[in-house]
């Protein structure tokens, strides 16, 4: 795999070079703060190119930058992040998952400043799957979304300068990781809340926002469908709606057209009133107020 081969490639490189050797391959890279983490570029990660002249002219601008890379189906590499402080690891729920057999698969682990792990997997792009934060479990998951700095990066600790470095190749094949199994085993009640609506008679829309924002692959459209009818239903126009759920939609992962196209027809159903259907009949071109997995007829965007 191509990851591998510039990981041991720039192990030991000067920071322009690297950087050079990882577009060189095809993997979009961008500039980050000097032994730091923070984008350089004003769209950070979205900015990520493979162009070997932009890339030059970057770090001809910022010599001395670090690397960053983004995750998921851009440059084919989604990362588990095991964080460790002076209080806590991520080792151990990682061990757990190992042994459940969820982490099979990995492509290379990286050893990071802060004595924590990233560990690369495969990404599919037809498979995007999005950015988690598990902070009881001290697992982080890297996708659709996210980025890392990558070796021979460094960062600034209270021990001086440490690099970010390879720590071992995987001898066997590799496959993509679920993040969502391995999610629900190291952080369960978390799992359970990202993909539970917000329980409300009157709807609140900053929490309906929130709770777009974490809804996953296969379950966006319906969800943002529903909490789009639910403030419609609460007397929201239509655009105070998009302007409520969109930039959450966004977060999620939505593309802008579908988010437009979604929030139309929700509020267009809702409109009609909770039954939603001609005469007041329940499913005819009708949704469950109760559920955001419930949608029927003709509302456009499924996936």
């Amino acid at each position: 795999m191509v990851i591998t081969e510039v990981l041991l490639a720039t192990n030991r490189l000067p920071l322009p070079a690297a950087a050079l050797v990882f577009a060189g391959a095809g993997i979009p890279v961008f500039p980050c703060g000097v032994d730091g983490k923070h984008p350089l570029t004003p769209a950070g990660f979205h900015n990520a190119s493979c162009d070997t002249d932009q890339v030059r002219a970057w770090w001809v601008r910022w010599p001395g930058a670090n690397i960053g890379m983004p995750t998921g189906a851009s440059s084919g590499i989604d990362v588990v992040d095991i964080d460790v402080t002076d209080a806590a690891s991520g080792f151990a729920a990682f061990a757990r998952a190992s042994a459940a057999g969820l982490l099979e698969g990995e492509i290379a682990r990286v050893r990071t400043p802060s004595r924590g792990m990233h560990v690369y997997f495969p990404a599919l792009a037809a498979r995007p799957q999005r950015c988690w934060q598990a902070a009881t479990a001290h697992i982080d998951f890297r996708g659709s979304g996210g980025y890392v700095v990558v070796p021979p990066s460094t960062l600034a600790t209270r021990n001086g300068r440490v690099s970010y470095r390879l720590y071992s190749l995987s001898g066997v094949g590799t496959r993509p990781v679920d993040a969502v199994a391995l999610r629900s085993l190291i952080d369960p009640r978390a799992a359970q809340a990202a993909s539970r609506p917000p329980a409300s008679a009157s709807p609140e829309p900053s929490r309906l926002a929130q709770w777009v924002s974490k809804l996953q692959e296969g379950e966006r459209n319906s969800g943002l469908f529903w909490a789009a009818c639910r403030l419609t239903e609460a007397g929201f126009a239509p655009a105070a709606v998009e302007a409520v759920l969109a930039p959450a939609a966004q977060t999620a992962g939505l593309p802008e057209h579908e988010i437009t196209a979604t929030i139309s027809s929700a509020s267009r159903r809702a409109a009609a009133g909770p039954s939603g259907g001609p005469n007041g009949i329940p499913g005819a071109h009708g949704y469950d107020r109760t559920s955001p997995g419930s949608r029927r007829g003709d509302a456009p965007c499924l996936q």
